[in-house]
């Protein structure tokens, strides 16, 4: 689905990502894992079109994205998340993901004065289609609430939510566990694996909870200095000595070693 090939993104004489080399392979719930400052959030935002690559390149089903403005990538199916989750807080829910689908027949003035009738067709179709993802997400009792009400994780399910208004392939997820309890977290894991499963989904996922990866990824990628250092099962990037030293430093590491 995802190939980069020899990726750098530099910012002055500071190397961001530093000739990352990685494949996401279709269908398959990629976890990316590094110690901060890795590049990570970086190489997801070159992917994704916020940030443009100093040199290298990004292909999607073959195809050169390198580049190509967020928006064109909205358009391919290639969707990201944040961090800090990006709601419209004085709207609700349901209206945050019914704003979602491009070219709705309301955004043009025409169409507001001479086509009343399309809109609320069409609007009748998003609430429905709004009204089946909250259902599929187990978040149908906060339809009605203003986004900027809700809990961090509800926030973490909404953007995941936003992915399912359209026809998403690849999804970027940046750290959807950061500040969020277990039970919220156990419940967007669910909805991860079951998009994964019953709709085809593709994610490369950024988190630092590891047995939240363990869970839901396979293969692992680490990255470290803005390099791809090994990929692998969970338990195969455990017990690399490289990413051990990598995460704790050596000196850390000999005493991990030693202690067993």
């Amino acid at each position: 689905m995802i190939v980069v090939e020899d990726l750098h993104c530099h910012f002055g004489a500071f190397r961001a990502v530093d000739g990352a080399s990685l494949e996401i392979a279709s269908g398959s719930i990629t976890g990316l894992i590094g110690p901060n400052g890795a590049g990570k959030t970086t190489l997801f935002n070159v992917i994704a079109g916020r940030l443009k690559p100093t040199s290298g390149r990004v292909l999607m089903d073959g195809q050169d994205i390198s580049g190509l403005a967020p928006h064109e990538l909205f358009a391919k199916g290639l969707l990201r998340t944040f961090q800090i989750a990006h709601e419209f807080a004085s709207m609700t829910v349901r209206e945050n993901l019914m704003m979602v689908p491009p070219g709705q027949a309301g955004e043009k003035l025409w169409n507001t004065w001479f086509r009343r009738g399309l809109i609320a067709q069409e609007e009748a179709a998003l609430r429905k289609k709004a009204d089946e993802v909250l259902d599929f997400l187990t978040i149908s009792h906060i339809a009605d609430e203003k986004a900027g009400n809700i809990s961090g994780g509800q926030k973490k399910l909404v953007e995941l939510g936003r992915t399912m208004m359209v026809d998403a392939k690849v999804v970027f997820l940046d750290e959807v566990g950061a500040g969020v309890n277990r039970t919220l977290l156990n419940t967007i894991g669910d909805a991860i694996i079951r998009l994964n499963k019953e709709r085809g989904y593709t994610f490369c996922v950024i988190e630092h909870d590891m047995d939240f990866i363990a869970r839901l990824c396979d293969p692992v990628i680490v990255m470290a200095e803005g390099k791809v250092l090994a990929k692998g099962t969970v338990d195969q990037v455990k017990n690399d000595e490289r990413v051990i030293e990598a995460y704790l430093g050596t000196g850390l590491k000999n005493k991990v070693l030693a202690h067993g």
